[in-house]
């Protein structure tokens, strides 16, 4: 009897898996000389002078103190005229007020849990960030934006923010918190 013949069938498929591995693996053997000469070549030939930075040109400044030329990057008398205006009108916040502990924390970072009571009397109970939960009343303010509490139900607490409108002034956008799921 050979050697092969004493050989398992099961195990044939084993030796012959660890040939074919061994004869792939050989082919990754092949010399890196070509990598080398190409690596010399690439080394040898003569780099293309790098290319002077360009000038820069230096440009004059301009004062704006003619009454016929107006500085294009301040707002013209028109536009003070309307954005004084605008800020003197409308909603502004109560900047003699004492700021509450919920006014402290973003709008989006507290949370509702609960209500006590029913109808305009209830109390809406808010968690802030760092896990203390406080008692609601309507009229009181939380929220990063002067948000002030208009109505409180079992499942949500609706708010009235003032948000600058950009010139100057401020405008009104209501917001609310929902009542979060245990």
């Amino acid at each position: 009897m050979t050697k092969f013949a004493a050989i398992k069938p099961g195990r044939a498929a084993g030796v012959l898996l660890m040939l074919a591995a061994a004869l792939v693996l050989s082919g990754c053997t092949r010399g890196m000389s070509d990598l080398r000469d190409w690596v010399a070549q690439e080394k040898a030939r003569k780099g293309q002078p790098i290319q002077p930075l360009p000038v820069i040109k230096t440009f004059e400044t301009f004062k704006y103190n003619d009454q016929d030329r107006r500085d294009p990057f301040s707002p013209s008398a028109t536009e003070m005229e309307s954005n004084g205006a605008t800020a003197s009108s409308g909603p502004r916040p109560d900047a003699d007020r004492a700021k509450e502990p919920l006014e402290a924390f973003a709008l989006d970072s507290l949370k509702m849990v609960g209500t006590i009571g029913t109808g305009p009397g209830a109390i809406a109970l808010v968690k802030d960030p760092s896990r203390v939960i406080h008692q609601v009343h309507r009229n009181e303010y939380m929220g990063q934006n002067y948000g002030r509490v208009t109505a409180i139900s079992e499942d949500h607490i609706e708010l009235v923010e003032l948000i600058s409108n950009g010139n100057g002034g401020w405008m009104e956008r209501p917001a609310s918190i929902a009542l979060g799921e245990q």
